[in-house]
């Protein structure tokens, strides 16, 4: 399981897609399991991740793109994206700072950091966006409740 920690692997590196969302991949290498971000897709001969924004203003970051940015992000072990799963519990903009609160399925997701990594790094693609700050949080705890009724349709919980 990816541990939040980057890492090279060979250029020439043989590796099996397990799964792709949000233009990010899973991929095994050796037994081990490694995520490869989507704006990094090129490493594996696929198109790199592109982020475009409509309505860009000069010196404003629009909430409207950050939660464009946060449905790219998803959770590896579930096929919907963070935000329609009720992961982010808050969206803070100052300025240029952009401070997201999110939390995790379970507490004990070994992908709380892998995730958290992913998330500030497509969120400095937005424009405007000088610095930003993910915090995992975890209260209130989470529960299927706070699910998208697109997430409840994309996982058959209706």
């Amino acid at each position: 399981m990816p541990s939040g920690v980057p890492q090279e692997l060979p250029a020439d590196a043989e590796v099996v897609i397990s799964q792709a969302l949000g233009g990010s991949f899973s991929v095994e290498y050796e037994g081990n399991l490694y995520r490869i971000d989507g704006l990094d897709a090129d490493a594996l001969d696929k198109p790199a991740l592109t982020l475009t924004f409509s309505d860009v203003e000069p010196g404003v970051v629009r909430r409207e793109h950050v939660e464009q940015v946060l449905r790219t992000v998803y959770d590896p072990e579930i096929p919907v994206n963070i935000l329609d799963l009720g992961l982010v519990y808050a969206q803070h903009i100052d300025g240029g700072k952009v401070t997201i609160e999110m939390t995790l399925t379970a507490p004990a997701c070994g992908m709380g950091e892998v995730l958290c990594a992913e998330a500030q790094r497509r969120l400095e693609q937005v424009p405007n966006v000088e610095s930003v700050e993910v915090k995992l949080v975890f209260t209130p705890p989470w529960n299927r409740s706070m699910l998208s009724d697109e997430a409840r349709l994309e996982l058959g919980l209706f």
